[in-house]
């Protein structure tokens, strides 16, 4: 009677009182995300965030073990797969993209800038598909870091060869505007396989003009206004289409027509078009 009494008195105390529920602010949790601030597309459109001369950066053994630690703490031990929607892979997936711009800077930020989402990163497709196992994600982490860095720099190679030299009068500028153009939209179809590389195509357009110097916003409108919807992403743009924007994005900052005549350019022509 007694172990009854005991129970009766257990079930009267939890029928009266309510126990305190548990509860938490996802958002104040101590997790990566929460102590990185969330990148707007006028961030993405600073070239200064991005440019790897202003931003160093040193990979060595010792980084490499470090970073592959960071990255399998924040693996899920049972990962979610279709069943659940992939919510703990998109959930390591946001970890780790706050981890590394926690780490190194904003310019990290284009690690997961897969092929599928206008991107020039081949080793990381998203968390449903690159988060497995602790060791493989860490690995297509590091793989896919440094191959955005490389890319990075050799963008920011390709900005300093394109660029107009100091002093060009209006009709030389806009001969360099209309040529930088045209190939810097042949490196945006190169880094992605023609998968939404317009959004690609935009992004370096304006990050090549605020490097030779453009306000950021100026730079934005003279893209805009020289693509005016002419691209589509996932159709391969025409030779004569390229050109015709690239012509219109000239004109349009300086005020004079490129060149007609490019023999006497040969030789820079030739330069250009080998890389």
């Amino acid at each position: 009677m007694a172990g009854a009494a005991s129970r009766d008195w257990w079930v009267d105390r939890t029928e009266e009182e309510e126990w305190p529920a548990l509860t938490y602010n996802r958002d104040t949790l101590p997790f990566p995300e929460n102590r990185v601030s969330r990148l707007t597309y006028e961030d993405l459109r600073n070239w200064d965030e991005f440019d790897p001369g202003r931003h160093p950066f040193t990979w060595d053994e010792a980084e490499d073990a470090r970073l592959r630690s960071l990255v399998r703490a924040w693996v899920p031990p049972v990962l979610s797969g279709m069943a659940g929607w992939w919510q703990g892979e998109r959930w390591c997936e946001s970890q780790v993209d706050a981890v590394l711009r926690e780490r190194y800077g904003t310019w990290a930020w284009g690690w997961s800038w897969s092929y599928y989402d206008g991107g020039p990163i081949g080793n990381w497709a998203g968390g449903p598909s690159s988060v497995s196992t602790p060791d493989e994600t860490a690995e297509r982490v590091v793989a896919a870091l440094l191959e955005w860095r490389e890319w990075l720099e050799r963008t920011a190679r390709r900005f300093a060869e394109l660029a107009p030299p100091q002093g060009a009068s209006p009709e030389d500028r806009s001969w360099h505007l209309e040529r930088a153009c045209v190939r810097l939209v042949t490196h945006a179809l190169d880094s992605c396989a023609d998968n939404a590389w317009c959004g690609q195509t935009s992004i370096v357009l304006g990050w090549f003009l605020t490097s030779t110097g453009m306000d950021r916003a100026e730079a934005a409108q003279a893209v805009e206004n020289a693509i005016a919807g002419r691209f589509k992403s996932w159709v391969h743009p025409k030779r004569t289409l390229i050109e015709s924007v690239g012509e219109d994005l000239a004109v349009g900052l300086t005020g004079h027509a490129p060149y007609q005549d490019h023999r006497e350019r040969a030789a820079l022509e030739e330069l250009h078009d080998r890389y």
